[in-house]
């Protein structure tokens, strides 16, 4: 997926915006999984976060793809 978008006359790159996307989608599922009590069942939270991260930013450029 490479290309940009124009956004007020500054191209700013499709993946950085599946980043951002990605990084709010990651800290809305963090906050449902803290809530349900999720972490006390995760060896490491920062890198179940990461590898978290990492599968919704995948998913969301799946998208972005086939969407763009």
């Amino acid at each position: 997926m490479i290309g940009e978008i124009s956004f007020y006359g500054v191209y700013v790159p499709v993946l950085l915006l599946a980043a951002l996307l990605s990084l709010a989608l990651t800290r809305a599922l963090g906050y449902v999984l803290s809530r349900l009590g999720f972490y006390r069942l995760v060896w490491h939270p920062a890198l179940f976060d990461f590898a978290l991260f990492i599968i919704v930013l995948g998913a969301v450029n799946a998208v972005f793809s086939n969407w763009l």
